[in-house]
């Protein structure tokens, strides 16, 4: 247990529409903290509304352009400057996130792979491109069976990357390494909001047509107007769908997908060892009362601020 008063993190992690933004950023009106986003799609700048970017101050909001290749490894060292830094000053960290392996990189040293030459990705990308999704995913089950158990079949971005790890002789899903233990660089309270998959669901719907009410058909034509989207960009949900498709489509399609994120997402907090879960169902002050409970408890706080 850290000292009296040490600043530890409180990370807060859930499916989309749960309300993780809101119960943190309720959470900093109740201490001296800062906010850091784990989020593989709110990294990039340019589409607030259709990655429900919110206005309170975060790092690692918009850090990235579109047209920037992001890593996992680049996020990790950016997202451990930020903490190291919130800490230095005496705030707590609260590092909130929805994309799993995010999140974990923020709180841990994963140790990652460094990128492979650009002639093996380009020739594991071909091969991948003329097998196809089932095919490769089935090739990878053979050569890495721990490697394949933790991706999705249809995620073409991992499953390229772990393809290439094989080829090299390394691993996405080391046999020494669990993705998700106890270890974190600083004490860490990480409480996971749950919410039913029906309720779930209906937020989902709220939410993403609320966002064609606010102009995200827009939003898109205007940065794809503007230059070139990466390769990990476009894998930000909707962003295809929105420019390929009409209105009504896209936005059904966005549902659907959404839907699906959130299911897998709430097979990631069950990887999470002392993962503390706090019922989303209710306002976002309770959610964040609840939260400050938890934190002080464990004496991750330091001292609250006056008033």
């Amino acid at each position: 247990m850290p000292a009296r008063g040490q600043s530890g993190v409180v990370a807060i992690f859930g499916p989309t529409a749960s309300g993780k933004s809101d119960a943190a950023e309720a959470l900093a009106d109740r201490l001296p903290a800062e906010l850091v986003s784990a989020d593989a799609m709110q990294v990039y700048r340019g589409l607030p509304i259709l990655t429900n970017q919110s206005a309170h101050p975060a790092h690692l909001v918009a850090a990235w352009p579109l047209h920037h290749e992001g890593s996992v490894g680049e996020f990790e060292r950016l997202a451990h400057t930020a903490i190291d830094g919130i800490i230095r000053r005496g705030r707590t960290p609260v590092v909130v996130g929805g994309t799993g392996l995010y999140l974990r990189a923020a709180l841990a040293d994963l140790r990652i792979p460094p990128a492979p030459p650009a002639e093996l990705r380009e020739r594991v990308q071909t091969m991948y491109d003329r097998l196809g999704h089932a095919a490769s995913y089935a090739m990878l089950a053979e050569r890495d069976p721990a490697a394949a158990a933790a991706v999705h079949p249809n995620d073409r971005r991992r499953v390229v990357r772990a393809l290439e790890l094989a080829e090299l002789g390394a691993s996405l899903r080391p046999a020494d390494q669990r993705l998700w233990h106890e270890q974190t660089r600083h004490p860490t309270v990480i409480v996971g909001l749950d919410l039913s998959a029906d309720e779930l669901d209906r937020r989902i719907g709220l939410r993403t047509h609320a966002m064609f009410e606010r102009g995200v058909e827009e939003e898109v034509r205007r940065v794809l107007a503007d230059g070139r989207v990466s390769r990990t960009a476009w894998a930000i949900h909707g962003l295809r769908e929105i420019a390929e498709l009409p209105a009504d489509e896209a936005c059904a399609e966005l549902v659907r997908i959404t839907r699906r994120y959130a299911r897998y997402q709430r097979k990631w907090m069950r990887r999470i060892p002392g993962l503390v879960t706090v019922r989303a169902d209710r306002p976002a002050g309770e959610v964040a009362d609840e939260i400050l409970e938890v934190a002080s408890a464990r004496q991750l706080l330091p001292r609250r601020r006056a008033g």
